[in-house]
C-alpha cells in the first residue's frame, strides 16, 4: 500500500506518516506482550492505569499490550496486530475502516475501554437495540477488568433505568435512543429528572451509516394533536386518475405534477370551479397533492409495507423496517388514507435535532465501518474527521467479476435466475442483495418455480434475520435479501457452527449477487464486503440494466446507443464506463442534498444551542425568578408572604414554559418556511439566503418574548405555597409525548421497482 500513499493523503485518509508510526507501536506491543504476560491481573490494571495517566495515552504500545493480555484473559480473544492498530487510531480520533468479520466489537471496547482509564465518559453508538445489549453484554468482563463500570440503553428503560446506566463509565446505546434522551432532557423544569449529561467521545459503529447515510434523519419529540389526511373523497378521485395524462412525474421520480386534465377531473369530481383559486390553494390543493404524492410516488413494499394495520417506513440504506420513523405528518396520512387505514396522530412539534447535531454535541467522535473511505468526503466536510484503513488480518481471497450489463430489465433479470440457478446446481451458497422488499419477493417466487428453496430476509420478516443470516453461507443455501444483509452481519462459511466450512471452501465460498447497482458504491461494497471474511474465498458478482433506477437518474439528459446480443447483454467499455459515469452522478446528487439540506438544518442547530444556554441558566440559577421580580410588582407582593425557594421554582417552571412553547413555535414556523421557500425563486431571491433571513428574523426576538409571557403569566396565575398553577390557565405541559423519526429523502432510490412494475419483474 505504500505506493498509495499520495491517493490517501489527498482524500484525507491516514495511510502514510500516521499509520507507520502506529504499525511501529503496535510491533512493540507485541514485544511487550511476552514481558507482562506472567503479571497478575492487579498488576496489569495498575500497569494500564499508569499508561494512561493525567488523561493522555503515556505509553501506547505497553498499554496495547496489557489490553490484549485482558481480552485473552476475560474473554477468551486474542487480538490480531491489526485490531490493536484499530485501537490505536480511534483513541487518536480517526474513523477506521476494517473489512467485514475483522473483529470491529473488540476493537471497539478496547478503544472504550482506553477512553474510560484515560477518565473520559463515553457513548459506543450502535445502530439498533440488540446491538447495543449484545456487545455490551459481551464486552462487559473486558470493561470491568479495568474497574470500569459499562451499560446499555434499549428503547423500553424507564427514565429511571436510563439514569442509572448513563452513569456507567462506558454506555453502549442505539443513535436513536440518544437523541431522544437528549430532547427529553431539554423539557426537565429540574435538573434531577435528567437522564443523561452527555459523554466525552462517542464511538460510532457503522460510522458512514450514522454520520453521512442518516445525518440529516430528524429526531422528533412531540406532543399529541389528531392528524389529517386528505379527505376520503380526495383520495378515491386522485387514485382513477393515470400517469402522463392526468398528472407527470419527474426522471428521478421525487416530485408529482398535475396536468391541465387531471386539474379538470378534479375540479369537476369536487364540484369546484378552480383548484387554483385562493380559497382551495391553501386546504383543497394541498389535500390533493398530498393525495397525489403518496398514489403515484411513493410505493408499497418499496418505500413501505404494512403490517398491522400500521404503515412501516423502510429505510433504503438498510433494507430493514425503519423502526419510530414516519414522513412528515402530512405525507404519512395520505398514505395510510390510500392504503385505507386509520389516521395515526399527528403531533405538535415540541423539539428536534438531526443526527448531525447530535453527533457534534460531543467533544471527541471517532467511528468503524467497513466503507468509510468511499464517505470520506463527507466525513472531513461536515465533521473533520479522517479516514485511517485498517488492512485485512488475511488477504482478500474473494474475486470481484466484472458487472454484466444488459438492455432492459426483463433481459437481465432473466439472466439473474439463470446464473443462481447455475451456481446453486454446485452446492455453493448464494446471497442475492436485492433493492426492495417488492423485489426480494418476486426474485424468490421465480426461483422457487425451479425448486430451488429460498430463504429470504427483507423487512417484512426482520424478526427472523439471525437465524437467516445464520444459516446463510451453509451448502446449498440460496438467501435472498434486500440491504439488511449488507450491514452488520457476519456470515460464516459451513453455517453458524461453521461445521461444514472446508466443503464450502472447496465450492469457492459465499457467493454474492446484486440485482442493480445502488446510487453509492459504498452500498455496493457493504453487499460485496459479505463475502470474503478473514481470508475464506468468495465471489461477487453484478447485473446492471440500462433501465434500472440508478442508471435512468444518473444518466439523465443522455442517451447510450449500443447493439445488443440476443440475449440482451451488451459487452462494451464505452457502456461500463457510463455506468461508472452514472454512478458518480447520482453520489454527487447525494452529497449536494447532503449540503443544501445541511445548510438548511445549521442555522437552526444553532439557534437551538442558544436556547440551551438559556435553558441551562434558567435550570441552574435563580435568573428566572430575578428577571420576574425586576418587572413584576405581584412577584415583590408574593416575596413577603410566600417561601424563597417556591418563587424561584415557580418563576423557573414559567420562564421555561414560554421558553419550551416558543421554540416549539419557531420550529412550526420555519417548517412551514422551508415547504414553501422554492417559491422564493420565482422573486428572483434565494432560497436559502431567504430561509436564513426568516429564520434569524423570527428568532430574534424569542428569548425576550418568552420573558415578556413569563411576567404576564406570574401576573395572572395563581401562585401559592403548592407552585404556580399554569394548567388551571391551560398552560401545562403535554401529558403525553411520543418520539419519532422524519424521512427528509423518502425517494432514495429502488433499483427496478419504480420504473418496471412490482408484479411482473421476474416473469
Amino acid at each position: 500500500m505504500a505506493g498509495f500513499d499520495w491517493f490517501w493523503k489527498a482524500m484525507g485518509g491516514k495511510q502514510g506518516r500516521n499509520q507507520k508510526r502506529s504499525l511501529a507501536i503496535v510491533d512493540q506491543a507485541e514485544t511487550k506482550k511476552l514481558e507482562l504476560a506472567a503479571l497478575t491481573d492487579s498488576e496489569l490494571v495498575n500497569r494500564a492505569v499508569a499508561a494512561t495517566k493525567n488523561g493522555t495515552l503515556d505509553d501506547p504500545a505497553e498499554f496495547l499490550a496489557v489490553l490484549a493480555i485482558a481480552s485473552e484473559r476475560t474473554l477468551g480473544l486474542t487480538p490480531f496486530p491489526v485490531q490493536s492498530q484499530a485501537v490505536l487510531r480511534l483513541l487518536e480520533g480517526d474513523v477506521i475502516q476494517m473489512a467485514t468479520g475483522e473483529g470491529k466489537t473488540l476493537v471497539g471496547a478496547m478503544a472504550s475501554t482506553g477512553f474510560g482509564l484515560m477518565g473520559k465518559r463515553v457513548h459506543t453508538i450502535t445502530v439498533n437495540d440488540y446491538l447495543a445489549e449484545r456487545d455490551a453484554d459481551w464486552m462487559g468482563p473486558l470493561v470491568r477488568y479495568f474497574g470500569l463500570t459499562i451499560a446499555a440503553i434499549t428503547e423500553d428503560m424507564s427514565s429511571v433505568e436510563r439514569r442509572k446506566a448513563y452513569a456507567a463509565n462506558i454506555v453502549y446505546a442505539p443513535v436513536n435512543e440518544l437523541g431522544f434522551d437528549v430532547l427529553r432532557d431539554q423539557l426537565i423544569t429540574e435538573r434531577a429528572q435528567a437522564v443523561q449529561h452527555g459523554a466525552d467521545v462517542a464511538i460510532v459503529d457503522e460510522a458512514d451509516s450514522v454520520l453521512v447515510d442518516e445525518a440529516l434523519v430528524p429526531l422528533v419529540l412531540a406532543g399529541n394533536e389528531p392528524g389529517h389526511a386528505p379527505g376520503g373523497r380526495i383520495t378515491e378521485i386522485v387514485r382513477r386518475l393515470r400517469e402522463a395524462e392526468d398528472y407527470t412525474v419527474d426522471d428521478d421520480r421525487r416530485n408529482v405534477f398535475l396536468t391541465e386534465s387531471g386539474a379538470q377531473k378534479l375540479e369537476s369530481a369536487l364540484g369546484i370551479e378552480s383548484l387554483y383559486d385562493d380559497e382551495n390553494v391553501g386546504s383543497t390543493l394541498v389535500q390533493v397533492n398530498l393525495a397525489l404524492h403518496a398514489q403515484a410516488l411513493l410505493i408499497r413494499d418499496v418505500h413501505y409495507i404494512v403490517r398491522d394495520g400500521k404503515v412501516a417506513l423502510i429505510d433504503a440504506s438498510k433494507g430493514r423496517v425503519a423502526d419510530l420513523q414516519r414522513w412528515p405528518d402530512g405525507v404519512q396520512a395520505a398514505v395510510e388514507a390510500k392504503e385505507g387505514l386509520a389516521v395515526t396522530e399527528g403531533g405538535r412539534i415540541l423539539d428536534t435535532i438531526t443526527l448531525q447535531a447530535l453527533m457534534r454535541r460531543y467533544p471527541m467522535v471517532c467511528g468503524m465501518t467497513g466503507t468509510a473511505v468511499e464517505a470520506t468526503d463527507q466525513l472531513r466536510s461536515f465533521y473533520d474527521l479522517r479516514v485511517s484503513v485498517i488492512e485485512r488480518n488475511k488477504p482478500l481471497a474473494r474475486f470481484d467479476e466484472q458487472d454484466r450489463v444488459y438492455a432492459t430489465i426483463a433481459e437481465k433479470n432473466s439472466a439473474i435466475v439463470d446464473e443462481i440457478r447455475r451456481i446453486h446446481s454446485t452446492g455453493q451458497p448464494v446471497l442475492v442483495g436485492t433493492q426492495d422488499v417488492a423485489e426480494s419477493e418476486a426474485l424468490a417466487d421465480a426461483l422457487r418455480e425451479f425448486d430451488i428453496e429460498v430463504n429470504v430476509l427483507n423487512a417484512k420478516n426482520d424478526a427472523e434475520e439471525a437465524r437467516i443470516i445464520a444459516e446463510a453461507g451453509d451448502v446449498g443455501r440460496v438467501t435472498v435479501s434486500t440491504q439488511m444483509a449488507g450491514r452488520g452481519t457476519d456470515i460464516k462459511l459451513g453455517g453458524a457452527d461453521e461445521k461444514d466450512h472446508s466443503k464450502v471452501v472447496s465450492l469457492g465460498g459465499l457467493a454474492v449477487i446484486g440485482t442493480a447497482r445502488h446510487r453509492t458504491a459504498r452500498l455496493d461494497n457493504q453487499l460485496r464486503g459479505r463475502a470474503g471474511r478473514q481470508g475464506d474465498p468468495g465471489f461477487s458478482l453484478f447485473f446492471v440494466s440500462l433501465e434500472d433506477d440508478m442508471v435512468a437518474v444518473g444518466g439523465a439528459g443522455e442517451n447510450v446507443s449500443v447493439r445488443p446480443e440476443s440475449d440482451g447483454s451488451i459487452e462494451s467499455k464505452r457502456v461500463r464506463d457510463w455506468i461508472e459515469h452514472c454512478q458518480r452522478v447520482t453520489e454527487g446528487q447525494l452529497l449536494e442534498i447532503h449540503s443544501q439540506t445541511w445548510k438548511y438544518n445549521k442555522l437552526l442547530a444553532d439557534q437551538r444551542d442558544i436556547i440551551d444556554e438559556r435553558r441551562a441558566i434558567l435550570l441552574d440559577t435563580d435568573q428566572a425568578w430575578k428577571e420576574i421580580h425586576a418587572r413584576s410588582d405581584k412577584a415583590k407582593e408574593l416575596s413577603q408572604t410566600l417561601d424563597l425557594e417556591v418563587l424561584i421554582k415557580a418563576s423557573r417552571e414559567i420562564m421555561l414554559y414560554h421558553l419550551d412553547h416558543g421554540w416549539s413555535s419557531h420550529l412550526a414556523h420555519m417548517d412551514d418556511v422551508r415547504e414553501s421557500i422554492h417559491l422564493r425563486a420565482i422573486a428572483r431571491e434565494t432560497p436559502i439566503d431567504e430561509f436564513h433571513r426568516i429564520a434569524v428574523r423570527e428568532f430574534k426576538n424569542l428569548a425576550q418574548k418568552a420573558v415578556d409571557d413569563a411576567v404576564q403569566t406570574f401576573d395572572s396565575i395563581v401562585i401559592d405555597s403548592n407552585g404556580a398553577h399554569l394548567a388551571d390557565q391551560g398552560l401545562a405541559r403535554p401529558s403525553a409525548t411520543w418520539t419519532y423519526m422524519v424521512s427528509d429523502n423518502p425517494l432514495a432510490g429502488s433499483g427496478n421497482s419504480v420504473i418496471q412494475g412490482i408484479g411482473s419483474i421476474f416473469r
